[in-house]
């Protein structure tokens, strides 16, 4: 059963979601919040799997409030939700650890697949996508991170750097494991070394620090 936390300001919207979730039979809505600030708890009393998590909320928003889930052990996995498919606020939220993101006129049939995926640990998030949103991040704070994502990459081996070049365009462990000859073991084992050496929390993560670093940066 994946146990699922609704947050969002709109009671409309979070009645909609639980009554398209409770015809499933492996989904479960184990809580609500309105917004952010008691999340953290909520979380451990309901041991949520998964939290789908609206953006713009009072007090505490989206992007606040999943930092903070990303930082407790065994967080759950944390899908934003937002009006537009292309919106700032959305880097902000993958940067803090969220593993994708869907906008809230998403059929009810791909919320249903995108719940049990990324409970599966794949991240709800094209590669195409992922560009649009690096895209409208400019100026000054986007060389930084650039900077700072070269340094980050030049810590990984070759095999380690292959593998976060392939996440980056949105390729499964086994499509991974194809276009570079070994097994899923291998690449699922340069994952866990990405995500430590980094200190990155998903899938997700690695894709945006390769995208931050630029193609010059992963020619190795």
């Amino acid at each position: 059963m994946i146990r699922v936390l609704l947050v969002d300001d709109e009671w409309l919207v979070r009645a909609g979601i639980r009554t398209m979730l409770g015809a499933e039979p492996d989904i479960e809505v184990v809580g609500e919040a309105a917004d952010g600030s008691g999340v953290v708890d909520l979380v451990g009393e309901t041991r949520a799997d998964v939290v789908l998590m609206d953006l713009r909320m009072p007090h505490v928003n989206g992007i606040d409030a999943t930092a903070a889930l990303r930082a407790v052990p065994d967080a759950p996995h944390v899908v934003v939700l937002t009006t537009f498919d292309a919106d700032d606020l959305v880097v902000r939220a993958l940067r803090a650890g969220a593993s994708g993101f869907l906008v809230k006129d998403t059929p009810p049939a791909d919320l249903i697949a995108a719940i049990r995926a990324v409970h599966a640990g794949d991240p709800i998030l094209s590669p195409t996508v992922t560009r649009r949103l690096i895209d409208r991040v400019t100026g000054p704070e986007r060389d930084e991170r650039a900077a700072t994502a070269r340094e980050q990459l030049a810590a990984l081996t070759a095999g380690e750097l292959r593998v976060a070049r392939a996440l980056a365009q949105g390729l499964s462990n086994a499509d991974i494991a194809r276009e570079l000859f070994v097994t899923v073991a291998t690449v699922k084992s340069h994952i866990s070394h990405i995500l430590e050496k980094l200190q990155l929390s998903n899938r997700v993560q690695i894709a945006l620090v390769v995208h931050d670093a630029g193609r010059d940066a992963t020619d190795r």
